[in-house]
Parts: structure tokens; sequence; C-alpha cells
């Protein structure tokens, strides 16, 4: 969802810095937060602070403090990466399932849900809530895959980090990897990806509705 259907990465990126910077001292750069823009947020300040630096409620506490400040600088910026809205409308009309699986927590993903309309055209929707571990483990497209019952080699997972298509190659998919915030080179030690575009309006996706 974020970095896929909307170009929010770079929101997540500075909430979380403020936040690491000014309520905990950390002396964290951009790029040493971008590193860092994967997983539950849980695992976020783990990774950058240790095992028991918090108690659950005080990351519970930077997690949603972190969550409102991102949400009130993006709103006046929501809106669909470009071509989506055409794209999902034409696997939709021709019956192909599909699914949101995501990191996020359901109070970001019901932020986006109510304020674009494309909740319809996705069967299934799996956050953070409904997995133990997040990308790059498997588990949060498998569960996508479980609920369309679609066999895992059949899915194309569409990615914007190098975690998240390693976590499409663990679960046995291809990836279509949109350039919103990483390179091409950093997916250079991915074998899974179809291609690499910018947004939705790049002429090559139509190769992925051929039967």
């Amino acid at each position: 969802m974020n970095g896929t259907m909307i170009d929010d990465m770079d929101f997540h990126e500075k909430a979380w810095l403020k936040i690491f910077n000014e309520d905990m001292g950390a002396n964290m750069t951009l790029a040493d937060t971008k590193k860092h823009m994967y997983g539950k947020n849980d695992e976020v300040l783990v990774r950058i602070f240790g095992e028991g630096k918090f108690t659950q409620q005080e990351m519970n506490d930077y997690s949603m403090k972190k969550e409102t400040r991102y949400q009130e600088a993006f709103l006046p910026h929501m809106k669909l990466i470009a071509g989506l809205d055409d794209f999902l409308t034409k696997a939709y009309d021709q019956h192909i399932a599909m699914a949101i699986g995501t990191a996020a927590i359901p109070y970001n993903v019901n932020y986006v849900l109510d304020n674009l309309p494309v909740k319809k055209y996705f069967k299934a929707i799996v956050t953070a809530d409904d997995v133990t571990t997040s990308k790059p483990h498997p588990e949060v497209f498998l569960k996508c895959a479980d609920v369309l019952k679609c066999a895992y080699a059949d899915c194309i997972v569409f990615e914007d980090s190098p975690k998240g298509v390693e976590s499409a190659l663990n679960a046995g998919m291809k990836a279509v990897v949109i350039k919103t915030y990483h390179e091409e080179h950093e997916f250079a030690h991915l074998n899974n990806v179809l291609m690499f575009v910018d947004d939705y309006e790049d002429e090559r996706l139509e190769e992925l509705f051929v039967n």
C-alpha cells in the first residue's frame, strides 16, 4: 500500500526522523532513517534501539504519535499513484483477484481507504495486526494468496522496497517494482523482479493482462 498505491514513504520517513531526534535524542539522518523503513513500527524501534529499550506501551505511544504526524502531513497530498485507478479497474473488470498486504497498522490502512475510493477492488486486506512477522518474512503475502485462493506461483506482488520484493521471493512470487522510494540497483540481488516502473501508466504493465 505505502509506496505502491500512494507515494507517501517520504512522509513516513520524516515523521519517524522527528520522533527519533526530538523525542529520543537519536541524532539520526534521513539516510539513516530510510534504512529502517520496513516492517512493523515495533520492529523499526527494536532495530534502531535494541530489545528492551522500550515497554510495549511506550512503543505503542511512539507508534501512534508517528502515525498521527504522518497522517496530518500527508493528507493534503493524498492521491493514487498515476495510472493506478485505471489499472485497478481493468484488473477488476477481468476478474483478477487482488489483495492489500501491508506492514501498516489498521489505523493507517483505514486512513487511506477512507480517503480514496479503491476498497471495492480488494477481496482481502492483511495488515500488521494479522501477521506474526513482517517483511522480508513471506507471511503477509501468503495470507493474501490463501484468502484469494490463488496459487503462490500465480501471484504478482507490487512492491517499492527491496525487503518487500525479498518477501515476495520467499513466498515464491514474482514482483513488479514501483520506483517511488528505492533505485533499481538496490534490487540487484533479487531474481524475481519482472519489471521496474515509475508508475502505473507504464505501457509494459499491459503484458500482465495477457492470458
